[in-house]
């Protein structure tokens, strides 16, 4: 068994592991708010690129899967954090190591080296201890329990653990004396002087009133020694040359002591730690996630209970009430059209859509109590724009020009997702652009949501479902965020035309009272 990553069973070219910068989809979707919310406090790992790289492989995400479900184990989620404190401490005094000036004190700066190095063996001969006896089934976990543990019996290590060891033991060793007269400082070998430093205590702990500030600094806060102790510790070395000539030797030969696939590790399981740590919330408060069914084949999708993470994380943070939705297609349908009034939650189920099949699609659960998504190759959005004075181009032919750009580039196997089209004009033209555009979408055979006030639109085709966002029946005001499979109603465009000239009931009743 050949371990590659812990982010993909195979070391293949076509996977990629990191992708610099967000989709183009990212700021309609409000993704950007969900990854920024999973990395928070994670931000030395630099983990968002993983979570902008959509993968191509349903084998790669039932990987992933594996591993997440390892990981919901508590002891071992508890040892892999462990073991990342670990490394986070060996990170913390490599870059102190790096900033002493090795010309104004070699030998302190070789010393925290060694402190650093055993901070790293610790760090990996504990992790090796606890994956043999941790209960593992995923692929990727017993890979990495394999190759750890060959590492840590390698002769490489285990040379580098016992000269580690080794040097620390002589330098405990080390004794020496200061005498000291006035503005003059000696260095000696200790000769077994009494020490009276417990004696001196004792004699002073009846002067105690309180309890006093303690003075004593951490010397790992610090990033060198002042000149003084710089000197001492050159003639202390003089005192012991043979310790302090394996000290020099030790550094220059371990100055690359760190396996780079561990050290990958350990950033690249913070992928999983992230997405677990930020799916607690939600448990939390009620929510449920899931291990969705993924194909590249089937377009019969459904996803029950699920919800926008990020607007339900705001609403968790506000102690509101999050509202969740069922969907599916069967058969042959693969377009939902939209409608109903604003602010009734249409925006937010083609968010949730895009949202759940873009987690589906770098190996993450989703929300929801069951799922079965597809996994598309590109994603598309068009949400309405303000207009540009730069491109010269009015708001009716901007969105021609977008949508024409995404029908273009999309294939069978990509996702659309289209919110409040063609606004911007009368809706008989709305009606005849709107089928047109659905028109090429349903002939290229791509799943699609397609939010709008043009009600037309949702009889197109056995591939189009209708989908309305309901109102409270006893006060059509309200509004419950819940949305159904049924036929459109024809009132959501005359409620949003009598909301932009205040002709509804409320308005009407506020403007006739006495």
């Amino acid at each position: 068994m050949t371990f590659h990553s812990i982010l993909c069973d195979k070391n293949e070219e076509n996977i990629a592991r990191e992708t610099p910068e967000p989709p183009e989809f990212f700021a309609d979707l409000n993704l950007g708010r969900i990854i920024d919310a999973i990395t928070a406090g994670k931000q030395e790992y630099n983990l968002k690129p993983f979570f902008y790289t959509s993968l191509n492989n349903i084998d790669t995400i039932a990987y992933r899967h594996e591993i997440m479900r390892d990981l919901e184990n508590p002891n071992l989620f508890e040892q892999i954090k462990a073991f990342a404190q670990k490394m986070r401490t060996m990170r913390q005094h490599c870059a102190m190591v790096e900033k002493l000036d090795y010309n104004y004190n070699k030998h302190h700066k070789e010393g925290w080296f060694l402190e650093t190095v055993e901070i790293y063996c610790d760090a990996v001969i504990s992790l090796a201890h606890d994956l043999s006896l941790a209960e593992l089934k995923s692929r990727g976990f017993l890979a990495f329990r394999q190759y750890l543990t060959n590492y840590a019996g390698s002769g490489h290590f285990t040379s580098l653990l016992s000269e580690t060891r080794r040097l620390k033991a002589d330098l405990s060793t080390v004794k020496y004396c200061l005498i000291i007269k006035g503005n003059c400082v000696k260095v000696r070998r200790y000769e077994s002087e009494t020490d009276y430093s417990a004696a001196v205590v004792e004699t002073f702990e009846k002067f105690r009133q309180g309890v006093e500030k303690d003075y004593r600094s951490d010397s790992s806060a610090g990033s060198g020694v002042n000149h003084i102790e710089a000197q001492i510790l050159q003639l202390v070395a003089r005192l012991y040359p043979g310790i302090f000539s394996n000290l020099a030797d030790y550094y220059v030969r371990n100055s690359d002591f760190q396996n780079d696939i561990i050290v990958a590790f350990d950033r690249e399981i913070q992928f999983y730690m992230a997405y677990l740590e930020y799916m607690a919330g939600f448990k939390a408060a009620g929510l449920r996630f899931c291990y969705p069914e993924v194909s590249d084949t089937s377009k019969e999708i459904c996803d029950y209970e699920g919800f926008d993470a990020a607007l339900a994380n705001k609403l968790i943070g506000e102690k509101s009430p999050v509202v969740c939705n069922d969907f599916w297609l069967k058969d042959k349908e693969r377009i939902f059209i939209v409608s109903g009034p604003n602010q009734g939650g249409k925006t937010t189920f083609a968010r949730t859509f895009g949202q759940l099949h873009f987690l589906a699609g770098i190996g993450c659960p989703v929300p929801g109590r069951e799922a079965r998504l597809f996994l598309f190759d590109r994603l598309f959005t068009h949400f309405e724009k303000e207009e540009k004075v730069q491109n010269l181009r009015g708001k009716l032919k901007d969105d021609l020009v977008r949508i024409h750009d995404i029908v273009s580039r999309a294939t069978s196997n990509s996702i659309i997702i289209m919110n409040e089209i063609f606004t911007s004009t009368a809706l008989k033209d709305a009606v005849f652009l709107g089928q047109k555009i659905l028109d090429k979408i349903i002939r290229l055979d791509a799943l699609c949501v397609c939010v709008t006030f043009v009600d037309e639109l949702a009889s197109m085709s056995e591939k189009t479902v209708s989908v309305v966002s309901t109102i409270v029946p006893e006060n059509p005001a309200l509004r419950t965020y819940k949305l159904v499979r049924k036929p459109a109603d024809g009132l959501a465009f005359a409620i949003s035309i009598a909301e932009k000239h205040r002709l509804t009931y409320a308005c009407l009743k506020e403007r006739l009272r006495p």
